[in-house]
C-alpha cells in the first residue's frame, strides 16, 4: 500500500472489511470482528467501526447514486478501493453524526494511505461536493432525477431495482397496500435488535433475561412473535452463559415462530420421529430438538455438507444424548430413501434471503434474479422429497426467509400439483391461525392461510411458512 498519512485505525478496519467483502465474497459479520480484534480497538471505536461498515454496505446503492452525481466519470472508472473510501465517507456525512471536518480529513488520509496523493485529492473534492447537501437534500435530488418510481426507490432506499419490483409484487400477492413498499424498503435499512431463543427444557425466558441483564447490562423485553424469545436493547450475546453453552441461541423471532408452528400443528397418531431436512446452521434444529425432548420424540437433523453438519452439532450440544441424530446427505434423496418415515418435517429451504436484508448488509448486492430461479427449483425438489418422506397424516412446514413469490406460494402450489401426480396429496393447514395462537402478538399475516411476516410490520425477518398435511 502507498501511504502519505496515517489513517484512523477504526476507519482502516472498515476499509479492509469492505475490500474483503468485495474481493473475496466475504460476509461482513464474519470478517469484521477479526479485523477489529487485530486493530485492538476499544469498545467505543469498535462500535463506531461496526456501524460505519454495515451502514456503508447496506446503503451502498444510495451512496453510489450520490457519488455518481458528484463526479465526471462512470463509477466503473473509479478505482475500487477509492470508491470504498468514498462510500465510507458518504455514510459519515449523510448517515452518521460525524462532523464534516472529521469525515473529510479522515477519508482523505485513508485515500492517501491506500491509493496515493492523487486519490487523496480526488476524494477531498468529491467529499466537499457531497457535503453541499444534507441527506434530505440528496434524497430529493435522487428522486427528482430518477426516470421512474422504481428507480427512485432503488436509489433512495438502496436496493437493486429487481428487488424493489419483487418486494412490490410480494406485498400485492399478500394483499398488503402498495403504499407499504417504501416502509418495507426503509425497514430493510434499519439495524435489527438481537433476539434470543430460550430453548424449552434447557432454560426458561425469565431466567435467560436475568442472565442477559447480569452479563451485559442490557435491557430486555419478551418477544412479540415467539413466547420463547427475549429481545435485547444491546450488548454482546456471546457474553451470556446460556448462549455460550447452547441452552439459548441468537435467533430472529419469526424464525422461532415457524419452528414452534410445526411442533404445535395438530397431529393424530404417532408423533415420535421428526426431521429437519435442511438443518444448518442449527437454530431451528436446536429449538425443535428441545421441543422433541420434552415430548419423547427424536429429531433427525440433515445437512448436505459436513461443515454445516458440524454447525448443527454445535447448536444442539446442550440437548440430551440421542434426541438429535445428525445426518449428512442430499435432502432431495431422502424422500426416496425413507418414504413415509417421519411424523413432522421442517423444510427450511435455501433461499435468496430477501427477508433478512437487515442483518446481512452485503446480501442485496450479490443476489440476482437468476439466483432466485435456480433456488426455486431446488426448493421444489426439497419440498417434494419431504412430501414423500412424511407419513400419511403427518405434517410438513415449508419455510423460507424471503417474501419473493417465486420462492414462497408458487413453490407450494407447484409441489402440491406435482405430488398429486405422484399419488401424494398435500392438504394446506391454516398457518396464520396457528401463528396467531402461538405468538404473544399475532403477526400481520395471521389472517392468511400461508404466513408471511414483514420487517416493517412485525419487526422481524420476512419469513414465509406454509403448513401441509399428507392426506391419510
Amino acid at each position: 500500500m502507498k501511504h502519505d498519512a496515517t489513517p484512523d485505525p477504526a476507519r482502516l478496519a472498515c476499509l479492509h472489511a469492505l475490500t474483503k467483502v468485495r474481493e473475496d465474497d466475504a460476509y461482513a459479520n464474519l470478517v469484521l470482528p477479526k479485523l477489529l480484534d487485530q486493530a485492538r480497538l476499544d469498545r467505543r471505536d469498535a462500535a463506531f467501526a461496526t456501524a460505519l461498515t454495515y451502514g456503508a454496505l447496506r446503503l451502498q446503492g444510495r451512496y453510489d447514486a450520490v457519488i455518481a452525481a458528484c463526479v465526471d466519470r462512470p463509477l466503473e472508472r473509479i478505482d475500487a478501493v477509492v470508491l470504498d473510501v468514498l462510500r465510507l465517507g458518504a455514510h459519515q456525512l449523510l448517515g452518521m453524526r460525524v462532523p464534516t471536518h472529521a469525515a473529510v480529513s479522515t477519508s482523505v488520509d485513508l485515500a492517501a494511505y491506500s491509493a496515493g496523493r492523487g486519490a487523496a485529492g480526488f476524494v477531498n473534492a468529491v467529499m466537499r461536493r457531497i457535503d453541499q447537501r444534507d441527506l434530505d437534500g440528496w434524497l430529493d435530488e435522487l428522486r427528482r432525477n430518477a426516470p421512474d418510481e422504481v428507480t427512485a426507490l432503488a436509489r433512495t432506499h438502496s436496493h437493486p431495482q429487481w428487488m424493489v419490483k419483487a418486494l412490490r409484487q410480494a406485498l400485492k400477492v399478500n394483499d398488503r397496500p402498495a403504499a407499504e413498499l417504501e416502509a418495507l424498503l426503509a425497514a430493510d435499512n434499519t439495524e435489527p435488535q438481537v433476539a434470543l431463543c430460550a430453548r424449552p427444557g434447557l432454560i426458561d425466558p425469565d431466567e435467560l433475561a436475568e442472565q442477559v441483564r447480569a452479563a451485559t447490562g442490557a435491557d430486555t423485553r419478551p418477544g412479540d412473535l415467539s413466547p420463547q424469545a427475549i429481545v435485547l436493547s444491546g450488548g454482546d450475546p456471546s457474553r451470556i452463559q446460556a448462549v455460550r453453552d447452547s441452552r439459548a441461541g441468537v435467533e430472529d423471532e419469526a424464525s422461532q415462530l415457524v419452528a414452534l408452528m410445526l411442533a404445535a400443528a395438530p397431529l393424530e397418531g404417532a408423533d415420535k420421529r421428526w426431521l429437519d431436512l435442511c438443518a444448518g446452521p442449527g437454530g431451528k434444529a436446536a429449538l425443535l430438538g428441545a421441543l422433541a425432548a420434552t415430548r419423547g420424540a427424536t429429531l433427525v437433523a440433515n445437512e448436505i455438507a459436513d461443515h454445516r453438519t458440524g454447525l448443527v452439532q454445535g447448536a444442539v450440544r446442550a440437548l440430551p444424548d440421542g434426541v438429535v441424530q445428525l445426518r449428512t446427505g442430499d435432502g432431495r434423496d431422502l424422500g426416496r430413501q425413507e418414504s413415509g418415515a417421519y411424523d413432522r418435517i421442517l423444510v427450511d429451504a435455501p433461499c435468496s434471503g430477501l427477508g433478512s436484508l437487515r442483518r446481512r448488509p452485503e446480501a442485496r448486492w450479490r443476489r440476482t434474479p437468476q439466483d432466485v430461479a435456480a433456488l426455486a427449483e431446488l426448493q421444489r425438489e426439497l419440498l417434494l422429497s419431504a412430501a414423500v418422506a412424511v407419513r400419511p397424516g403427518g405434517v410438513v412446514a415449508y419455510v423460507t426467509c424471503t417474501p419473493h413469490v417465486l420462492e414462497t406460494s408458487l413453490v407450494v402450489r407447484d409441489v402440491t400439483r406435482q405430488a398429486a401426480r405422484a399419488g401424494v396429496r398435500l392438504e394446506p393447514l391454516h398457518a396464520g391461525h396457528l401463528a396467531a395462537e402461538l405468538a404473544p402478538r399475532p403477526p400481520a399475516g395471521a389472517d392468511r392461510e400461508m404466513l408471511q411476516t414483514w420487517p416493517h410490520l412485525d419487526d422481524s425477518d420476512a419469513m414465509f411458512c406454509a403448513l401441509l398435511r399428507r392426506a391419510a
